[in-house]
């Protein structure tokens, strides 16, 4: 016989031989069973060899069967291993990165550059989103995550901790004169993201006494409370590190430079044994090295 079986009959075959059982092959292969049976028929037709004894509530090898299953199971664990090793290879080099659309704007990006040029053979893909996205549905290798740490099935490591500072445009801190006083921000518009509370634990650290925390509008996250300061419509808290270029060019600036940091943090996130792959060993390695860059507070 020259021409091979159908592959589709094959594996309908060797995964029922597996379970002994044509349902259960049938769900493995997302198929019906019927579809399963009809395969192995025509299978054994081709053949001309009976495959399996089919009884009232049981599937039993033939002799022949049997003999054929040992050949067909070692084939395909054959071909499952090359086809991981191959996917494996081009996987080494090709990451996934998972963070949210501010991390992503204010300190992500502004560095890659300084990434691909230390690592030219890796394929970082970054897939910023406020979902919480999963390792194995989504094929996730990495992921920053904003909270307290500590994600079940999962290594975190504290990663991004620098202080919150409040930051605004340069023609609002010119309205609020050379040497503002922390109690002059009551004369300002409080910007605020979900965290409502960072203003009021700000406000305490610095000893204001006459700015009420509460006020100002809300945002639901931190992109919406760094457009709305932008565009001059009050002071916001910021990490330091997301806008260090921006203080540093001069289109935003810290007119009260003291901050307090949160207990709150970024923190890297990877599935336990993920560091033997050497590419996300290297963007680890790569995050941190980004991390003691940063300006250090004045």
């Amino acid at each position: 016989m020259d021409q091979l079986p159908s592959l589709s009959a094959l594996r309908a075959f060797e995964a029922s031989a597996r379970h002994l059982s044509m349902t259960l092959a049938a769900n493995e292969l997302h198929v019906t069973p019927g579809a399963i049976s009809l395969q192995i028929r025509d299978l054994e037709a081709s053949l001309g060899v009976r495959l399996f004894e089919r009884r009232a509530r049981s599937l039993a090898l033939t002799s022949e069967g049997a003999e054929y299953f040992a050949t067909m199971r070692t084939a395909f664990r054959l071909i499952r291993e090359a086809t991981a090793a191959l996917v494996m290879r081009a996987r080494d080099t090709m990451l996934t990165l998972t963070c949210t659309a501010g991390f992503a704007t204010h300190w992500l990006v502004p560095r890659l550059r300084r990434f691909e040029e230390a690592h030219p053979d890796i394929d970082l893909r970054i897939s910023a989103s406020y979902r919480m996205m999963d390792f194995q549905r989504d094929g996730i290798d990495i992921a920053i995550r904003h909270g307290l740490g500590g994600y079940e099935g999962l290594a975190s490591e504290r990663f991004l901790d620098d202080e919150y500072v409040p930051v605004c445009t340069p023609d609002m801190a010119t309205a609020l004169g050379p040497s503002p006083a922390v109690d002059d921000l009551a004369g300002l518009t409080l910007i605020h993201d979900v965290y409502r509370r960072d203003w009021e634990l700000w406000l305490k650290a610095v000893g204001a006494t006459r700015v009420d925390a509460m006020h100002g509008p809300v945002f639901t996250d931190g992109m919406g409370a760094y457009h709305a300061m932008k565009a001059s419509l009050g002071i916001a808290l910021m990490r330091r590190s997301f806008v260090e270029q921006e203080l540093a060019e001069g289109t935003l600036v810290a007119p009260f430079p003291t901050g307090f940091a949160s207990a709150l943090a970024y923190h890297l996130v990877y599935q336990p044994g993920a560091l033997e792959r050497p590419a996300i060993a290297a963007l680890r390695a790569w995050l941190f090295s980004e991390v003691s860059r940063t300006t250090p507070p004045a």
